[in-house]
Parts: structure tokens; sequence; C-alpha cells
């Protein structure tokens, strides 16, 4: 598959509340590939009411085998998806949706990878917590400005932040059991 000639830019949009039903009508087309999965999630930050967004639906996919989820790269082609194995995070495969300005990201971890509760969590603190994601919202819009045209510059500058979140949802789910 040929990549289109451009650049990917950072574009932030505000809260859209079809975000929500654009991730379950994707989730409708992934099921069948993942007839084996143990659930689909919408996780970054559109699915987080209220704040700005790149506007590419972020989805959290969970299986029992991760061996067996290059086997559905044809299918996920035809769906649109490029496959990009792990993209640097160990234990996780990755497709996107769309060429140059993606709509959709997948991230595919087995059951049990930590990675799967830190992304839930993540999403289901700042959903709990407005000021917090408020405060997400303002810095996503300042560092869009600042990497505009360098998204890896742009996700790096926000995982300080990011940490931190995920230090204060460990000690809130702690706090709620």
């Amino acid at each position: 598959m040929e990549k289109p000639k451009g650049e990917r830019r950072i574009e932030l949009a505000g809260p859209n509340p079809n975000w929500k039903a654009a991730f379950e009508a994707e989730a409708r087309k992934l099921k069948p590939v993942f007839s084996d999965s143990i659930g689909l999630h919408h996780v970054g930050s559109t699915a987080i009411e209220g704040i700005k967004a790149k506007p590419v639906i972020d989805i959290l996919g969970v299986v029992k085998d991760i061996a067996v989820v290059s086997n559905y790269r044809e299918e996920m082609e035809e769906l649109g998806y490029e496959y990009k194995g792990e993209n640097g995070l160990a234990g996780r495969r990755y497709f996107e949706k769309g060429q140059i300005q993606h709509t959709h990201h997948l991230h595919v971890f087995e059951a049990g990878n930590t990675e799967v509760e830190r992304h839930l969590l993540f999403r289901d603190y700042l959903r709990a917590h407005r000021e917090e994601a408020q405060a997400y919202s303002k810095l996503k819009q300042r560092l869009a400005q600042e990497y505009r045209s360098d998204p890896a510059g742009y996700t790096e500058a926000k995982s300080d932040f990011i940490a931190s979140i995920d230090e204060k949802a460990k000690l809130w789910r702690a706090r709620e059991e």
C-alpha cells in the first residue's frame, strides 16, 4: 500500500458528541475480524467527554493470544487499516486507519498486559475528574501549536503529564476498591 505524499499535522478538534457513535460503528466492523477478542474499548481523548482531541478514534482491543493478531492483516486492510506491528511498544499490535491524517488507531494487547489496565484507568480517571481532564485539554492545545508538524514530539511532550495522571489514577482506584 503506497502512502500518499503529505505531512501529518497535529490538529485538535473541539469536543464532539459523535465520537462515541464513531467508536461504536467502528467496533461493529471490527468484531467479526476479532471474533476471539475479549473486548474492544474506546480510549484516548475522544473517549473523554468535554475535551479537545485529535479527531482520531483510539480503540483498545484485548485478545486471548496476541500471536494470532498478525493473521488478521488482510481483513484489516480490507477495512482500511495498515498493520504497524508493535510500533515501538512491546506486546502491542498496532493498526492505523486513514492515510496522512488518521481516523482510527487500534491498539491490541493480550489480556493481562499492564497497558490494558493503564489505558482504561487513565480514561476512567479523567472522566471522573473534570478539572484534570480540562488541564489535559489545555496542555494539548498548547503543545499542538508548538509541535504542529511533529507528531512524535507532541506525544513525547505529553508524557510527563500522562505519567502523573497514571499515578493519580492508581491511587484513586485503590481508594475506590
